[in-house]
């Protein structure tokens, strides 16, 4: 009788944290799609004037230019974001297995 009353209250009191905790992750997902699309543009322009400048100017400065726009690529933040979102789900899912199941 009081192990059905503890889990209960553990459901009610869980449920308001999930529910934020899965707005959160869609919000996040949501941003890290736009700012994907924003820096993927952004990084073949700074990749573009990496390879000039690589060129032209400064291999050492082309070479940094093309690390910056290496980072700011989809294989590069934007990866790494979606990583760290991909482990607060699994953290999301666990809780939601523990308290549920």
């Amino acid at each position: 009788m009081m192990l059905s009353l503890a889990k209960l209250i553990l459901k009610i009191v869980a449920a308001p944290v999930l529910l934020i905790l899965t707005l959160s992750i869609w919000l996040c997902v949501g941003l890290v799609y736009l700012s994907g699309l924003v820096l993927g543009l952004l990084c073949m322009v700074i990749a573009l004037l990496g390879v000039a400048v690589l060129v032209t100017y400064s291999p050492q400065n082309g070479f940094i230019l093309l690390v910056i726009a290496f980072l700011i690529s989809p294989l590069g933040l934007p990866k790494l974001a979606f990583w760290l979102l991909g482990k607060v789900q699994d953290l999301k899912c666990i809780l939601q297995d523990l308290i549920y199941c």
